[in-house]
C-alpha cells in the first residue's frame, strides 16, 4: 500500500512538471489521488470477497490507470481464472502485455477478440500494433484482420491509415467534412487524435507530430469528461512520449 502511495506522488510531481500546458495540475492530482485511493479500497474488498469478477476488474482498471502494468495484468489473468469464459472478450488484458512488452501475447489476445466482435477495427489496430513490435511494419500490414462490416467512425479511416492508404491530414479532412453533432464531433476526433499520436511515433517515427496528437486527445472534451477507459490509454501514452519512451520498428 505505501509503496503505491509513494509512487503516486513521484509520479504526480513528474506530471505536473511536464503536463501543465495539456491538463491542469489540480486535475492531474485527482486522477492520481482518486485511483491510488480505489486500489487500495478495493484491494481491502478483495480480501472479503476474493472471488469478485467485478472486483479484480474495477482493482485491475484502477492499476492500469496508475501505470501499474503488471498488477493490472494479474487482476485481469484472475478474471479469466475465475471465469475462462471471459477470456475470448478480455481486450483490456491485451492492453495490458502490449504495455508490458509481452506482444506475442497481445497479439493472441486481440486475435481471439476478433471472435468476440467481428466488427471492431480499434482491436485490429492493437492487433496491428503488437504484431509490428514483434516483427515490423511491413509484416504487420500483410497480416492485417479483414472487414467485411461497418463500423463507427473514424476506425475505418484509421484503419486505413495503419494500413498506409491515408494520411492524418486527410483522415481529419474527412471527419470535419462529416459535419458530426458537436459532441460527438469531439468523440470521434478524440479517437483520431489518439491513434493517429500512435500512429506517427510507431510507424511513421516522427515524434514531435505524434506528441501533438496525442496531446489534443488528452485534452480532448470528450475524453476528459467521460474519463474512458481509452482516454486514460490517451494519458498513459502522452507522459510515456513525454518520458522519451519511443518506439522505433523495423520496417
Amino acid at each position: 500500500m505505501k509503496n503505491w502511495f509513494f509512487h503516486s506522488l513521484a509520479l504526480f510531481f513528474w506530471i505536473t512538471s511536464t503536463w501543465g500546458e495539456v491538463l491542469p495540475k489540480k486535475e492531474i492530482a485527482l486522477i492520481l489521488s482518486e485511483y491510488t485511493s480505489l486500489e487500495q479500497k478495493i484491494s481491502q474488498h478483495i480480501k472479503l470477497k476474493p472471488n469478485s469478477l467485478e472486483l479484480f476488474s474495477r482493482r485491475g482498471d484502477a492499476r492500469m490507470f496508475l501505470g501499474d502494468f503488471g498488477g493490472a495484468r494479474k487482476d485481469y489473468e484472475k478474471m479469466i481464472q475465475l471465469d475462462p469464459l471471459l477470456e475470448v472478450s478480455h481486450w483490456r488484458l491485451g492492453i495490458t502485455y502490449f504495455y508490458l512488452g509481452l506482444f506475442k501475447k497481445a497479439a493472441h489476445q486481440f486475435e481471439i477478440y476478433h471472435q468476440h466482435d467481428a466488427v471492431d477495427r480499434e482491436n485490429g489496430i492493437w492487433r496491428f500494433m503488437s504484431q509490428a513490435q514483434e516483427s515490423g511494419v511491413l509484416e504487420a500490414r500483410q497480416n492485417l484482420i479483414e472487414y467485411k462490416q461497418s463500423d463507427r467512425p473514424p476506425y475505418p479511416w484509421l484503419y486505413d491509415l495503419f494500413k498506409g492508404e491515408m494520411q492524418p491530414a486527410v483522415l481529419f479532412a474527412r471527419i470535419h467534412e462529416a459535419k458530426y453533432p458537436k459532441g460527438y464531433h469531439s468523440r470521434v476526433l478524440f479517437h483520431a487524435y489518439l491513434y493517429a499520436g500512435i500512429y506517427m511515433e510507431m510507424v511513421e517515427g516522427k515524434i514531435s507530430e505524434a506528441e501533438k496528437y496525442l496531446a489534443q486527445a488528452v485534452s480532448n472534451d470528450y475524453g476528459r469528461t467521460t474519463g474512458t477507459y481509452m482516454w486514460q490509454v490517451a494519458r498513459i501514452n502522452y507522459q510515456q512520449i513525454q518520458k522519451h519512451a519511443r518506439i522505433h520498428l523495423p520496417r
